[in-house]
């Protein structure tokens, strides 16, 4: 039985100046290095997730073409594999990931349980060659990612707890209620500290 923590999608298009940036990315960025750096060996398996998607199609309908995003099912164009926007953000320490998982390559996808590691795993497979059962989960969007993220591990049989002082949400209303669904669904939101 092995414990994670999911890092999910702090790139620089979803922090502050990206092309879907979200107010306190950049400091959540900055606390998970902080929380990681301060907690040595408190997880088997450190996972980052970044959307990676490509930049000469719409991504099966997630980027809006010839019309505005509606921010529900259809966005701006972003994290576009190997541009600036989809790198990690600089803050995070890079260092203290031990696996990387890209999503959204080509398709829509929020979940980290929607990709696939470095060396082509399914995500779910990677955690079960590992004996990882529970996980704990921080990143951008709270009520996005991080929402379809947990709700994915809980689905999949692992115990999950969302930090929630390392999330940052789009909308602060969206974000409390994302929480309170991870809750109903079995898992647990606290505090790092």
């Amino acid at each position: 039985m092995a414990r994670a923590l999911l890092v999910i999608d702090v790139q620089n298009d979803f922090t502050e100046g990206g092309a879907l940036g979200v107010d306190g990315g950049a400091a959540v960025a900055e606390g998970i290095t902080r929380f990681l750096q301060e907690n040595p060996g408190r997880y088997d398996l450190v996972v980052a997730s970044r959307d990676w998607h490509h930049g000469d199609d719409d991504n099966g309908g997630h980027f809006a073409t010839g019309e505005d995003p509606d921010y529900v099912t259809t966005w701006p164009r972003h994290c576009v594999g190997g541009t600036p926007g989809a790198e990690y953000h600089p803050a995070l320490d890079t260092s203290l990931i031990d696996m990387h998982v890209r999503k959204g390559q080509g398709v829509p996808a929020y979940s980290i349980f929607e990709g696939t590691t470095d060396d082509g795993l399914a995500f779910t497979e990677a955690l079960d060659r590992l004996g990882v059962t529970e996980v704990d989960v921080v990143g951008i969007a709270t009520d996005y990612c991080v929402r379809a993220s947990a709700l994915d591990a809980l689905g999949a049989g692992r115990e999950v707890t969302v930090l929630d002082d390392l999330v940052a949400a789009v909308n602060p209303v969206s974000g409390a209620a994302a929480l309170v669904e991870v809750e109903d669904a079995g898992g647990r939101v606290r505090s790092s500290r």
